[in-house]
C-alpha cells in the first residue's frame, strides 16, 4: 500500500507544483482585480468538476463496483460494465456541457451572486463557456483513471494530470512575453483547457487497452444501480471545492476577495493533494478487498497505518503553512500585477484556510471505510451539512472580518464533516485503530507542535521581504529542509521510532 501511496504522491506532488507554476503566471497576467475573480470563479467552477470527476470521487464508487463485478462473473462481464460506464458517462458529460453552456450566465449568477450589475459577469460567463469542452474529455477521463487504479496501476493515473498544467503554462508564457491584454489572455487560456483535458484522454485511451469494451450507453437496472452509489459519492469526495465554492458565494460581493481566497486555497492544495488524493485513490481498493474478505486484521491494519501517515504528514504541513505564509504568498504570487497587498491578504486568508487542512485530510482518510462498504450517504450528508456550516458562518464572519472570516468558515466546514464521519464511523462499524497508532498519534502531534515553534522562531529571524528573488527562494527552501530536518529529529526524540517501521512492514504485507 506504501510503495502505491508514494506513487500517487510523487505525481500528484509533481503536478501541484506545476500548479503553482501556472498559478503563478495567472497571478502576473491578471493580478487580483475584476477580470481576475471572473477568470478564477470561472476556472473554479471547472476545478470542481475536474475533482468531482477526476480526482477520486467516480473512483470511489467505480473501483468497489468494478472489483465485485471482476470477482463475481469474470473479467469479461468487468471490461462489460467499463464500457457501459465510460460511454453512459461519456454521453452525460457531453449532455451536461450543452445544457451548461445554454445556462451559463444563471449558473455564475449562483456561484458568483456579487458580480451581478459588474463587467465581472459578462467576463465570467465568457471565460467559463470557453472552458465548457474540458467537460467532454473529465468523464471518459475519470472512467479510464478508475479502471486503471482498480488494477493497481496507479502510475499513469498519477502522471497524466501534469499535461493539464502543462499545455496551460506553455500558453501562459507566450501570453506573458507578448504582454498580452489581461481580457484577452483571460479568453485565451479559458479555451486551452479544453485542449489540455483532449491530451490527457488521449493518453489515457491509448494507455489503457480494452479495459472497457464494448462501448455502449446504458441506463438498465445495473447502471442505475451503479449512479445511485457514485453520484452521493462523488460530491462527498470533493468536500473540499464545495467548501471552497461556498465559501466563493460569499466572497464574491468583495472585490478582489476571490482571487485572494484562490490563491490561498491554491497553497493548501498541494499537502491535501499529496496526502488526501493518494489516500483515496490507495486506500479504498485495499479496504474493498479487506471488508470483501471479512479479514478484520487487516481493516485495522489499513485504517490504522493510513491515519497515521495521513495526520504525520498533514499536521507539519499545516504548522507550516501557517508560519511560512506570507514568505511562500509573495515568491510565488507577487509579479506583475500582483501586489504587495495583494500577498499580505492571500497571506492573512491562508492563516485561516490552513486550519481547514487537518480535517480535510481526516476526511480522506476516513471516506474510504464507507466508500468500501458501498455507503456513500453517510459521506454525501456530512457534505452537505459542512457547506450549510460554511454558508451560514461565511456570511457572519465575512461581514465582520472579509477575507479572513469566509477562510476561517471554511475552515469550520471542514471540521464540521471530520466530526460528522467520526461520530457516525464509530457509532455504525467502529474504527478499528490497533494500539501502536493510539500510542503513536499523539506523539506526532508533538512532533509537529515543537517543529512549528522552532520553525517560527527560525523565520522571524530571517526577514527577506525586499530581498532579491532569488534570496526569498534560497531563505524559503532553507527554512523548509530545516522543518523537515528538525520535525525528523522530533519523531526520534518523542520515541516515534515505530512509524517508520510500520511503514516498512506495511511494504511488505499486501492487504488483501
Amino acid at each position: 500500500m506504501i510503495r502505491s501511496f508514494l506513487t500517487v504522491s510523487s505525481g500528484t506532488l509533481a503536478s501541484r507544483l506545476l500548479g503553482f507554476v501556472r498559478d503563478s503566471v495567472i497571478a502576473a497576467l491578471l493580478g487580483a482585480g475584476p477580470v481576475a475573480d471572473a477568470f478564477l470563479a470561472a476556472f473554479q467552477l471547472v476545478n470542481v468538476v475536474r475533482r468531482l470527476l477526476a480526482e477520486g470521487g467516480l473512483n470511489a464508487a467505480l473501483v468497489p463496483a468494478w472489483l465485485k463485478v471482476r470477482d463475481t462473473d469474470g473479467a469479461a462481464a468487468a471490461r462489460a460494465f467499463a464500457g457501459r460506464v465510460l460511454c453512459t458517462v461519456g454521453a452525460a458529460v457531453v449532455a451536461a456541457a450543452l445544457l451548461l453552456g445554454i445556462l451559463m450566465p444563471l449558473v455564475i449568477t449562483a456561484i458568483a451572486p456579487g458580480f451581478v450589475g459588474r463587467d465581472a459577469l459578462q467576463f465570467a460567463v465568457d471565460d467559463a463557456r470557453l472552458m465548457l469542452p474540458y467537460l467532454a474529455f473529465a468523464g471518459p477521463v475519470t472512467v479510464l483513471m478508475a479502471l486503471l487504479n482498480a488494477q493497481g496501476r496507479f502510475a499513469l493515473t498519477a502522471f497524466s494530470p501534469l499535461l493539464f498544467n502543462i499545455a496551460l503554462i506553455a500558453i501562459m508564457a507566450v501570453l506573458l512575453v507578448r504582454r498580452q491584454d489581461p481580457l484577452e489572455a483571460a479568453l485565451v487560456m479559458a479555451a486551452t483547457i479544453g485542449v489540455a483535458g483532449f491530451l490527457q484522454l488521449s493518453m489515457l485511451g491509448l494507455s489503457s487497452g480494452k479495459a472497457a469494451a464494448p462501448l455502449r450507453v446504458s441506463f438498465d437496472g445495473e447502471m442505475r444501480r451503479f449512479f445511485g452509489r457514485a453520484i452521493p459519492g462523488m460530491v462527498a469526495s470533493s468536500a473540499p471545492q464545495w467548501l471552497v465554492v461556498a465559501g466563493a458565494v460569499i466572497a464574491s460581493h468583495s472585490p478582489s476577495a476571490v482571487s485572494w481566497l484562490y490563491f490561498a486555497n491554491r497553497l493548501l492544495e498541494l499537502p491535501l493533494g499529496i496526502v488526501g488524493v493518494a489516500m483515496g485513490t490507495v486506500l479504498i481498493p485495499e479496504m474493498t478487498r479487506a471488508v470483501r474478505a471479512g479479514d478484520h486484521t487487516a481493516i485495522a491494519h489499513a485504517e490504522s497505518r493510513g491515519l497515521e501517515l495521513a495526520v504525520g504528514l498533514a499536521l507539519p504541513a499545516t504548522f507550516g503553512l501557517i508560519v511560512l505564509s506570507e514568505p511562500i504568498a509573495r515568491l510565488l504570487f507577487e509579479h506583475g500585477a500582483f501586489t504587495a497587498t495583494d500577498t499580505a491578504a492571500t497571506a492573512q486568508a491562508l492563516t485561516w484556510l490552513t486550519l481547514a487542512l487537518p480535517a480535510q485530510v481526516l476526511v480522506k482518510a476516513l471516506s474510504p471505510a464507507f466508500f468500501a462498504r458501498e455507503d456513500t450517504v453517510t459521506p454525501l450528508l456530512a457534505t452537505l451539512k459542512a457547506i450549510a456550516v460554511t454558508i451560514v458562518t461565511a456570511i457572519l464572519l465575512g461581514h465582520l472580518f472579509g477575507a479572513n472570516g469566509i477562510a476561517a468558515a471554511i475552515a469550520l466546514g471542514a471540521w464540521s464533516n471530520a466530526l460528522s464521519l467520526i461520530r457516525k464511523g464509530a457509532a455504525t462499524f467502529g474504527f478499528a485503530i490497533d494500539a501502536a497508532a493510539r500510542r503513536r498519534l499523539p506523539r506526532i502531534l508533538a512532533a509537529a507542535l515543537a517543529m512549528g515553534a522552532a520553525l517560527w522562531l527560525a523565520e522571524t529571524t530571517q526577514p527577506t521581504a525586499g530581498a532579491h528573488g532569488f534570496v526569498q527562494a534560497a531563505s524559503l527552501l532553507l527554512l523548509i529542509a530545516a522543518g523537515i530536518a528538525s520535525y525528523g529529529l522530533f519523531l526520534q526524540l518523542f520515541g516515534v521510532t515505530g512509524w517508520r517501521e510500520a511503514v516498512n512492514a506495511v511494504r511488505q504485507k499486501r492487504l488483501g
